[in-house]
């Protein structure tokens, strides 16, 4: 019977070994995975962004600075708005009576509606800042590139309704 249990001990020890060292290969691996793709694709869109805007080197280092400050800036907003919604979604799946459901839910939708005002505060004065390194030929470049951006976001969404097509008269 100390065999059996010996062995038994020492069979679990040898594949605990086993799953660490397959674990820690799995962690290498990922180490030297190729950048994600989305990181590629938004990388991609900040230099045909720029490029399109014809920044300067100079402009672009500050652009980048102000980018990553701003990030920086929002990030606890983000994290936060996270959290409540993911509160929000706990009370609605909860047991809890309908009307203490309600009046939860109703307390944390002005948090989230706070958090939404601020993080679009800090979205504006983001932009303020990008726009100060601008010339005035930029500027009116990314006016016009902003009117362009709403409009297409306009039609994939069906803000404003589809064009008519022209009427052929015989």
């Amino acid at each position: 019977m100390k065999k059996l249990a010996i062995l038994l001990c020492t069979l679990c020890v040898i594949t605990g070994s086993a799953n660490a060292a397959v674990e820690n290969e799995k962690v290498q691996a990922v180490k030297k995975m190729p950048p994600r793709e989305d990181v590629m694709k938004m990388k991609k869109h900040h230099e045909a962004f720029e490029q399109k805007l014809g920044l300067t080197e100079v402009q672009k280092l500050k652009a980048r600075e102000q980018r990553k400050a701003g990030f920086e800036k929002i990030k606890p907003v983000m994290e936060e708005l996270k959290v409540k919604r993911q509160e929000a979604e706990a009370i609605r799946r909860s047991k809890i009576s309908v009307q203490e459901q309600e009046e939860k839910l109703t307390v944390i939708d002005k948090d989230i509606q706070a958090l939404e005002k601020q993080a679009a505060q800090i979205r504006k004065q983001n932009m303020k800042d990008f726009e100060s390194i601008l010339t005035k030929q930029q500027r009116a470049t990314l006016k016009k590139m902003k009117k362009e951006g709403r409009a297409k976001y306009g039609r994939e969404h069906r803000l404003t309704p589809p064009p008519c097509p022209p009427k052929f008269e015989k």
